[in-house]
């Protein structure tokens, strides 16, 4: 636990950080000694850093958040076809009727084991891959598409048929809404902004910092200001970039697809269910 923890600082405190801190010092240390001592607002500091990183962090969470809403919608209609093809179809009692149902339900497991792996895939995956990914998880909706035409044929009732297309319909659509949230990011010219300000706001403070250091008894102290500041404003930046791809396995925060879990727990209470 405490090294997990350990490893996290390292997400939001890294090289960047460090070279930050870096221009800080040497800024404060040359405003120093060339005796540029001023007093400026630090308003401009939340204008032009504080206010773009802390907008961008809020609106990287609601498309993270978003996109765990539609995850959810995709695994809960899969589940809901899964339980379809398990009892919404008559059982027979003899083997063949038996070993039909068996077939049925590796069928759909696979259909969406197919159709998880092929979302996880497509979003981990580089934004150049993303027309040979798409098609696996279009093949893999057709896929399933056909099962639901397959129980039709099996015997399963019209209206019931067209709720399972229905299912597949709103997979559909809470999948496209995934991969708008994969193929659009935060505003791009509010990240550019926010990164400039953050490699010129050190070396422009350098003559506040100094400001500040006078009345510091210790002369330890110098160097306490600026290089907080530099690491408050990265690790807000740092956040953001983590928080921007939900999908890329990068950070604790991230939306995980785990395919095989899934299907793994398709069958829980099957038995009672008989």
């Amino acid at each position: 636990m405490f090294w997990e923890r350990v490893s996290r600082i390292g997400l939001v405190i890294n090289t960047k950080s460090l070279l930050i801190v870096i221009l800080a010092i040497i800024s404060t240390w040359a405003s120093l000694k060339l005796n540029l001592i001023a007093d400026y607002p630090l308003t401009i500091i939340s204008t032009a850093v504080i206010f773009p990183i802390v907008f961008s962090i809020g609106h990287a969470y609601k498309r993270r958040e978003a996109a765990l809403d539609d995850y959810g919608t995709i695994k809960a209609h899969g589940r809901a076809l899964y339980f379809a093809a398990r009892d919404w179809l008559p059982d027979g009692e003899d083997d063949d009727a038996k070993a039909a149902k068996e077939q049925r339900l590796r069928h759909i497991e696979g259909a969406l084991e197919h159709l998880l792996a092929a979302c996880r895939a497509m979003f981990k995956g580089d934004r150049s891959e993303m027309p040979q990914t798409e098609r696996a998880v279009y093949a893999a909706f057709s896929e399933i598409s056909g099962f639901v035409k397959r129980m039709r044929a099996e015997g399963l009732a019209s209206g019931e048929c067209s709720r399972c297309n229905q299912y597949v319909s709103k997979m559909i659509v809470a999948f496209e809404s995934v991969k708008h949230i994969y193929q659009y990011r935060t505003p791009r010219t509010l990240r550019a902004f926010s990164d400039v300000f953050i490699i010129l706001l050190p070396l422009i403070y350098g003559p506040f910092f100094a400001f500040c250091a006078i009345e510091y008894e210790a002369p330890v102290l110098t160097y306490v200001m600026p290089v907080l500041f530099a690491v408050i404003l990265t690790g807000l930046d740092n956040i953001q970039n983590h928080l921007e791809d939900p999908f890329d396995q990068i950070g604790p925060d991230d939306v995980a697809i785990n395919a095989e879990k899934f299907v793994e727990l398709l069958g829980c209470g099957e038995e009672e269910a008989a």
